[in-house]
């Protein structure tokens, strides 16, 4: 680059020497426009060269279509018959002022601006690989080495109306050879969200218009349809694929994460609908009727354990959340509904008897000392007298959004309030920390008195006590506490920090976007902002973003580490918040787990 090398000119040519220093130096991609708004155009005259994907790809096996070992001889039909009434999701939100309409777009063209530098990175040094490392300008393959981050991307893409990248990017989706990868196992579930969701997303937001991307959908789901082929045809979550490219029997393991089981429902559904298949409906529809048949059987009636076993089709564990392994199992539920257009009230009574189980035992007040009302999950052990332990994590942060959505479609008021307090409980622990960012994994004070709640200094650092100390007996606890709270960064109200990083995840921002679609409440507007701008602040790297180690250090150290979902999720929703209501509306569309919109069918389909 001209500015960076020791260059001698004339004063003549100072001046434009200069001007191109300046101008260099800019977000390059980005070009201001008259109105001040960001108009992204395309880096790359051509596309970039691939990281070269493996030195050994004539050795490796490729997966192929053959006969099915254990062959469903009846395939479990898609509900038909026209849609049943689903009430409305979304606020009807009124017109904006002028000065009010800048502001938004000012907001929204930031999280644009923000997405286009990690898009350029990852084009410049990770295209086609699976996620950029943020810091050193190398690559991860998490999920396959199938280009994840440009799968994921590809609706976010056409959202901030990138058409330009996105056409880009679909050019190279025949470059991607999905009957083959280095990894030994083949996670169904990440694999489904992420790839499947991703290209069923984008096809349905471009209303169809490019083929491709269902043809790559099938392509993806017909592999993946081997885990299913086992004798009970629940599948092999992670999917030993080699055994089947080789025509070996494979079969579900004793102990399957719950989420990797139950949350693959959205995604073959709708490519059901979309291919007229019914092998993928059919596929999910006997997970759905095994969780449906036993949710009463469990160690906690109404809930599913973290783990199940999948080969006796038995649920051995005793440990129940709602959170990491078992979340979008849950969340799910009320999507299923819609996406099948009521047509079946079976997800209805599921996520009826699963929300009475999760008030009754795993949601608690926390106690905090500006007198906020919120609530958060957390995690139990059942059989027996159930055991509550006050775990707060941000992959619970769903749960805010699921139930407020079901709120509305299940005509339940009284929910809605749980639901917003569930996400004030997570705007509440971001603005908590040093950071304005929530910790992964934290522990949380929880009130006594769910309707009375004041703050109980002593109580707290009791509390911190006995968790480090496991309740062994001290002489004086308080002053132990205040120890242990000066030694481990504790703000008021936690009780201890389990995993104090923070990874890029969306669940905080999903919640808060989905209330704001419901409520039309500005307040989480304003909560949304106060996220980002502290995101970004302390994420933000000469690539793109990057995970941070400790939200209780102001200045917390980056890690090499941005995982494809700040594409397909985070940024996407910071985005839409600050969009026009009616841009991915939710009685229009459902979104799966990885933040891929599905069309809902129309009221009047049948």
């Amino acid at each position: 680059m001209l500015c960076l090398r020791r260059t001698f000119v004339f004063p003549a040519t100072f001046l434009l020497v200069f001007l191109y220093c300046f101008y260099s130096s800019l977000p390059r991609g980005v070009e201001l426009g008259d109105d001040d708004s960001w108009e992204f155009v395309s880096e790359f005259a051509q596309d970039p060269a691939p990281v070269p994907v493996s030195q050994n790809v004539n050795n490796r096996i490729h997966w192929a279509k053959h006969p099915q070992i254990n062959p469903v001889q009846s395939f479990i039909p898609l509900p038909t018959g026209p849609t049943k009434p689903i009430p409305r999701v979304q606020h009807q939100f009124g017109s904006e002022s002028w000065f009010q309409k800048k502001e938004r777009v000012m907001k929204q063209n930031e999280v644009k601006r923000v997405f286009w530098h990690a898009w350029k990175g990852y084009k410049l040094h990770a295209w086609l690989r699976d996620e950029l490392s943020p810091l050193s300008g190398s690559y991860r393959d998490a999920f396959g080495g199938w280009a994840a981050s440009l799968v994921d991307a590809l609706d976010t893409l056409v959202i901030m109306d990138m058409y330009d990248e996105f056409e880009r990017a679909l050019e190279q989706l025949d470059r991607i050879d999905f009957t083959t990868t280095e990894a030994s196992e083949i996670n169904v579930f990440e694999t489904t969200i992420r790839y499947v969701g991703g290209f069923l997303g984008a096809y349905d937001l471009t209303d169809g218009k490019y083929p491709i991307l269902l043809r790559k959908a099938t392509e993806v789901a017909d592999m993946l349809y081997d885990a299913f082929d086992t004798p009970n045809r629940m599948p092999q979550s992670r999917w030993q694929w080699t055994r089947s490219a080789e025509g070996l029997v494979i079969l579900p393991a004793q102990n399957t994460i719950l989420a990797e089981l139950g949350s693959l429902n959205l995604e073959f559904t709708r490519l059901s609908q979309l291919t007229g298949d019914p092998k993928y409906f059919d596929a999910i529809q006997r997970i759905t009727d095994f969780l449906d048949e036993t949710q009463n059987a469990t160690k906690l009636p109404g809930l599913w354990p973290v783990t199940v076993d999948a080969l006796e089709k038995k649920f051995p564990d005793d440990r129940f959340t709602v959170g990491g392994m078992a979340d979008s199992t849950y969340e799910y539920l009320p999507k299923e509904h819609m996406l099948l257009g009521g047509r079946t009230d079976q997800y209805h009574k599921m996520y009826a008897t699963a929300i009475n189980a999760i008030r009754g035992h795993l949601l608690f007040r926390a106690m905090t000392k500006d007198g906020s009302d919120v609530l958060f999950a957390g995690d139990a052990r059942g059989g027996g007298r159930t055991r509550l332990e006050y775990q707060a994590e941000h992959l619970k942060c769903y749960l805010g959004g699921t139930v407020g959505v079901g709120a509305k479609i299940f005509e339940q008021p009284d929910e809605l309030s749980i639901a917003r307090k569930l996400v004030d409980g997570c705007i509440w622990a971001y603005d908590l920390m040093p950071t304005g960012i929530m910790p992964e994994i934290f522990y949380v004070s929880a009130c006594r008195d769910v309707e009375k709640c004041e703050w109980d200094e002593d109580k707290w650092y009791k509390e911190v006590h006995s968790r480090v100390t496991r309740g062994r007996p001290s002489e004086d606890p308080i002053a132990n506490g205040k120890s242990i709270v000066a030694e481990q960064g504790l703000q008021p109200g936690l009780i201890g920090i389990g995993d104090a990083q923070y990874l890029l995840r969306p669940e905080a921002i999903e919640s808060v976007f989905i209330m704001y679609r419901i409520t039309g409440d500005k307040k989480l507007q304003n909560a949304a902002w106060r996220m980002f701008q502290n995101i970004v602040r302390l994420t933000t790297t000469k690539y793109a973003n990057a995970a941070i180690s400790d939200v209780r250090n102001r200045e917390p150290r980056k890690l090499d580490y941005m995982e494809s979902f700040w594409f397909a999720e985070t940024l996407k929703y910071f985005y839409l918040i600050f969009s026009e209501p009616d841009l991915v509306s939710l009685d229009e569309y459902v979104l799966n787990t990885e933040a891929h919109p599905f069309k809902r069918p129309s009221p009047s389909s049948s």
